[in-house]
């Protein structure tokens, strides 16, 4: 791999069917090992519970407030700072509580493609 300064562009910002705003901001086949991306979701929204098949996914929480479930982990509140683990192939969602978008980077090991998503059935 060579060094690189990678700089995602804002209005490649796009709305996922999880009910949030994606900015990719690596997420190259290049580099299987990880992707990153930035998760928006506006105030009020609750994402759809989903799971990462075979992907631990990492938030790093950097604007705002939520409340985030994990599996059978009793709800929590998140804010700036907070750094959420999720395990592979474990349901997770994250509401915003705040009164602004609830802003947070989400690292996936290895990266994230769109194969690895699953829905909770029951959502």
């Amino acid at each position: 791999m060579q060094a690189k300064v990678q700089k995602p562009l804002p209005q490649a910002e796009y709305f996922f069917n999880e009910r949030c705003w994606i900015l990719e901001s690596w997420n190259d086949e290049s580099d299987s090992a990880v992707s990153v991306a930035r998760a928006r979701v506006e105030v009020g929204v609750t994402t759809k519970s989903h799971r990462l098949e075979g992907v631990v996914e990492r938030y790093v929480i950097v604007e705002g407030t939520g409340v985030v479930t994990i599996g059978g982990m009793d709800p929590e509140r998140v804010g700036p700072g907070d750094v959420v683990i999720v395990p592979a192939g474990v349901d997770q969602a994250i509401r915003n509580v705040g009164d602004s978008d609830l802003i947070f980077y989400c690292i996936c090991t290895p990266r994230f493609t769109s194969a690895c998503y699953k829905p909770t059935p029951t959502d």
